[in-house]
């Protein structure tokens, strides 16, 4: 979710009205519906704008009149933690710089800058900092973004798990890219750019909740250079988004919902590593609800479908990229799934949290 007056707030769906009772839970980190909720409940009737609004992860916001240059800048905030802060292929510092260069990359920005918060544990030892910061600075350096600010503050042993941190990215938006999830228009083509559910079954993992051993790694990685190379063949690219917290079905539903369209989607065609598939059949959750860091959906016109499929290939980020669905017109705010059985099931949005908090 993306916290700040000049970005945007995710999911867009009806919220329910909260009760003045009702006190935070963890199923309202989830990204699902009770996120939206709180969203809209709590969140808008204060800090409401037209940014805010279009429902994205990402703001775009005007340059100055006397900036010299043509364009909008791209605007993200994201708050990071997760448990263990160190995963397999990753740690909670890559995943700030790449979740954040990722969400501004979505709206088709070239990503410049990040800022940096800290929140520091008692106890958190120094050299397992430096290994993270150590992350952070790799991970930008491949993004090729610079770390231009930042903050620290110590809290007392047990007041955090470890270390959070808060990032804010800008960018730049060209004039001519105009991308985000209200633009999905019906005869799209819907593109993945590779395996669903690595990033949460990897902490998991790492947690031992599996009850078993499993090698599953994290997907976290910066996929800026690779939409750099996928919009250059596909230019009228209606939607870019990162299926993150809610997996990809939630992320689709926010779309259909931002575009007032339906989205349909052939299960078969949707990748999934066996390894994770077999997990999550023994913990009993659904892949297509598990977080990604590393991964992002892209809706184009059906005329730009095949090299947007070539350029995500090309990228070793995008090896295993597929093209899994198609926008249709009716039932609008919805996402339909095709089984292998020929028969439709509709995928709503994570009503609550199916997972351990994991991003």
């Amino acid at each position: 979710m993306t916290e700040n007056t000049t970005s945007s707030f995710e999911g867009l769906s009806c919220p329910l009205p909260l009760q003045h009772n009702e006190k935070i839970v963890m199923g309202h980190g989830s990204g699902g519906k009770m996120t939206q909720d709180l969203i809209k409940n709590v969140f808008y009737p204060f800090l409401d704008s037209v940014p805010l609004r279009e429902g994205n992860d990402f703001a775009r916001a005007p340059l100055p009149p006397q900036a010299k240059m043509q364009g909008r800048l791209s605007i993200s905030t994201d708050c990071h933690s997760v448990f263990p802060i160190q995963f397999p292929g990753g740690d909670i510092g890559k995943l700030a710089v790449c979740g954040t260069v990722n969400d501004m990359s979505m709206s088709g920005a070239i990503p410049l800058y990040l800022t940096a918060g800290f929140i520091l544990e008692e106890g958190l030892p120094i050299a397992t900092l430096q290994k993270i910061v150590q992350s952070m600075a790799e991970a930008a350096e491949e993004a090729g973004v610079t770390i231009i600010a930042g903050d620290t503050k110590v809290v007392e042993r047990g007041k955090a798990d470890g270390l959070y941190i808060t990032t804010t990215g800008i960018g730049w938006i060209p004039d001519a890219r105009t991308i985000g999830g209200q633009y999905a228009r019906p005869g799209d083509v819907v593109l993945i750019s590779g395996y669903m559910g690595d990033h949460g079954m990897a902490v998991l993992t790492a947690r031992g909740d599996l009850g078993f051993e499993a090698d599953i790694q994290s997907d976290v990685a910066p996929l800026n250079h690779m939409i750099a190379n996928l919009l250059s063949v596909a230019p009228d690219t209606r939607v870019l988004r990162d299926p993150t917290r809610g997996g990809l079905a939630t992320t689709l539903n926010e779309i259909a919902y931002q575009s007032m369209v339906g989205i349909q989607l052939t299960q078969v065609n949707i990748p999934i590593r066996p390894v994770v598939q077999t997990a999550c059949e023994m913990l009993g959750f659904d892949p297509l609800y598990v977080a990604n860091e590393g991964k992002l959906i892209a809706i184009v016109p059906a005329d730009q479908a095949q090299p947007a499929l070539e350029a995500m290939k090309a990228s070793p980020y995008g090896s295993q990229a597929a093209i899994i669905g198609e926008v249709i017109e009716q039932p609008q705010k919805r996402v339909l799934l095709r089984t292998p059985m020929g028969t439709s099931r509709i995928l709503d949005t994570l009503a609550g949290e199916m997972l351990p908090r994991i991003c």
